[in-house]
């Protein structure tokens, strides 16, 4: 069933990961995990009001996960504040010695975020924005809010914004779609196949329905725009540390009363998913 915003009961929570962020966000826990294969974690943190990070591809251990062998997808944590999610982060990172995919990282310092030592830490941060990307939104109300919070990283703390431009982004979205879309249809077939398909809501079974259609042709291309997107993005990474964008393109939408048992609105998806494909598709943290 559709989960409840804990803000304003008649609006979506976003997803895919929806039911931690509604804990998190009501106070029931101070950190959850959920897993982002394409801001299953950003967007309902980014609805609910709280911390989502989409780690770096390969940090965290995905034993359990239903997707796990995909190349786009990692377990993360949603939090109720920046520091919460340093801990459960460092928890989290890590791999298990029979796994081929996760890195083993160093040991990890967290630090001491509201120390008076690391105040001035951000001056020497540039921070990249796509001005003409950054201001396509349906809603204003969404740039101008994270324009504000922009001057005010530079105002308080002494960013430097720099202008870049990330070329194809379009192209991004698709490269994006048949590779999560692959990858969820080859580890969702066997269920698919074994006659668990009555178990599945209409709206997933619509899904891979799409996602059977995708041919090994049409993976290949979408991971030679991986490779070419991913060279415009490090060519943005010579001038800039961080690009910023809006989590979504939108705040969070009203539930239809028919869609109280699930839907799928394509359109709306689109807007929530608007600025998230670069980190699952290229495996940057976000």
């Amino acid at each position: 069933r559709t989960v409840r915003n804990p803000h304003s009961v008649d609006r979506y929570t976003g997803g895919s990961s929806s039911g931690p962020a509604a804990l998190v966000s009501s106070g029931l826990c101070s950190g959850a995990i959920g897993t982002d294969g394409g801001g299953s974690v950003r967007i309902p943190s980014s609805l609910c009001g709280i911390v989502g990070l989409k780690t770096t591809f390969g940090r965290t251990d995905m034993t359990g996960v239903v997707c796990d062998a995909g190349t786009v997808e990692v377990a993360s944590p949603l939090t109720s504040s920046v520091e919460d999610s340093v801990l459960l982060y460092s928890a989290l990172a890590g791999s298990r010695p029979m796994d081929k995919l996760t890195l083993r990282p160093s040991l990890l310092c967290v630090p001491n975020l509201v120390s008076s030592e690391n105040s001035k830490i951000l001056q020497s941060v540039k921070v990249g924005k796509y001005t003409e990307w950054f201001h396509d939104v349906p809603d204003n109300e969404v740039s101008n809010t994270c324009e504000d919070a922009l001057n005010l990283l530079c105002s308080t703390f002494g960013c430097q914004i720099e202008e870049i431009i990330l070329p194809e982004l379009e192209e991004m979205r698709t490269a994006h779609l048949v590779s999560i879309g692959s990858e969820a249809f080859s580890d969702m077939n066997a269920h698919y196949q074994a006659g668990r398909r009555t178990e599945m809501t209409l709206d997933t079974r619509a899904s891979l329905a799409l996602f059977k259609s995708f041919t090994s042709a049409d993976y290949v291309a979408a991971q030679c725009l991986r490779r070419r997107i991913m060279y415009y993005h490090m060519e943005a990474f010579k001038k800039v540390d961080v690009i910023a964008t809006p989590t979504t393109g939108m705040t969070a939408p009203k539930i239809p009363p028919s869609a109280l048992k699930g839907e799928s609105d394509y359109v709306v998806s689109a807007k929530l998913m608007q600025f998230i494909f670069a980190g699952n598709l290229l495996g940057l943290p976000a």
